[in-house]
């Protein structure tokens, strides 16, 4: 069976993937598993078009299409999981719902680690800790990510080697058969930190967001360079060095995101905002009305992201941007990073 390409491959010679590897953003049961006899540390997994006759009484129900990052729910009953299956076969993701993917309900911190590969190799950035849930606490529907931050405190030596040894051997495969060239990009890996070790949560073929704002404000090498030398296959002249500070992104949204949401609120406040030390603002979702005013465009609006000497300094400087931004109906979490700087206790 052919599987449908999900990836849009930009016209940036330095920027995309190639067009050989964009079966890495296949449906999820697959692109864990196309490498055979290369294996991962991954979940139990299932997929199914139909209602399967018996669900977990924990597990991750996920709308196998493209779906913003909002087609996961965590059920932690049985109901839960039902009510989960029910709504991506009842349309609620589309045809992005039209298969289910089941995996195991995996415990412990979430962790990204992003690489850029090319010629089978793999060059490991900083890793980023994102914060999926909508609201404190972790809590609420998922999003495609509400803030994060690097580098991750909690991430034990050998969780790190655990990881970019995954990731290099995934880089790998992409330089074998099936594949008849060799992928040059960037390569995401999503993982969890589980008692038993890290598990592959999924692979992406680009820079995650909102992973990339504060992963490449740290990198002090020249990206231009990187991008250069990975597309021409340079792997001698590929060496990555990180600033030594700390880095934090909060997410602004509109208010009801990840569900249904107004645009076109006035936005002000960005300008004194970045007048802080430290302190970018990304866009996400805005746009300009007739008026020539800013105006959201988009569930996740805008992405406050700040470099500290630490983690506290960091989180500071994010906090007290986002106070000086406005729009009607702005939401955003207060937490993000609070966990981490409590240690990896918070998480038990």
């Amino acid at each position: 069976m052919a599987w449908p390409i999900c990836y849009a491959l930009t016209v940036s010679r330095y920027s995309g993937p190639t067009p050989t590897v964009l079966s890495w953003k296949a449906p999820r049961p697959i692109r864990r598993h196309s490498w055979k006899p290369t294996t991962f540390p991954r979940p139990l997994t299932g997929a199914s078009t139909t209602r399967p006759p018996r669900l977990p009484t924990c597990a991750s129900i996920k709308a196998d299409g493209l779906a913003a990052g909002k087609g996961v729910v965590v059920a932690e009953t049985v109901e839960d999981a039902e009510a989960a299956v029910r709504a991506c076969f009842d349309g609620a993701f589309g045809d992005a719902g039209s298969t289910v993917v089941i995996e195991e309900c995996m415990t412990g911190p979430e962790c990204s680690l992003l690489c850029f590969v090319t010629a089978g190799q793999s060059f490991p950035m900083a890793p980023a800790q994102d914060h999926k849930r909508a609201y404190d606490g972790d809590l609420g529907p998922n999003t495609g990510g509400m803030g994060v931050y690097s580098p991750v405190p909690i991430v034990t030596d050998e969780e790190m080697a655990a990881m970019v040894a995954i990731m290099e051997k995934a880089a790998a495969a992409t330089a074998v058969a099936p594949f008849t060239s060799d992928y040059r990009g960037t390569l995401y890996g999503g993982f969890m930190l589980t008692p038993e070790g890290p598990k592959i949560v999924e692979f992406n073929v680009r820079f995650g967001d909102p992973e990339t704002q504060v992963i490449l404000p740290r990198l002090k090498t020249d990206l231009v360079d990187v991008m250069c030398a990975v597309a021409e296959g340079r792997v001698d002249d590929l060496s990555l060095e990180w600033a030594d500070e700390w880095a934090v992104c909060v997410v602004l949204a509109s208010a009801g995101y990840p569900g249904a949401y107004e645009k076109g609120k006035v936005i002000l406040g960005i300008d004194e905002a970045e007048a802080l030390d430290g302190v970018s603002v990304f866009h996400a979702g805005t746009s300009y009305n007739a008026d020539g005013e800013l105006v959201t465009a988009g569930g996740r609006v805008l992405n406050v992201v700040a470099l500290g000497k630490t983690f506290e300094e960091a989180r500071e400087r994010a906090y007290a941007a986002c106070d000086l931004i406005s729009f009607e109906g702005k939401q955003f979490r207060t937490d993000i990073g609070a966990k981490a700087a409590r240690g990896r206790s918070a998480w038990e």
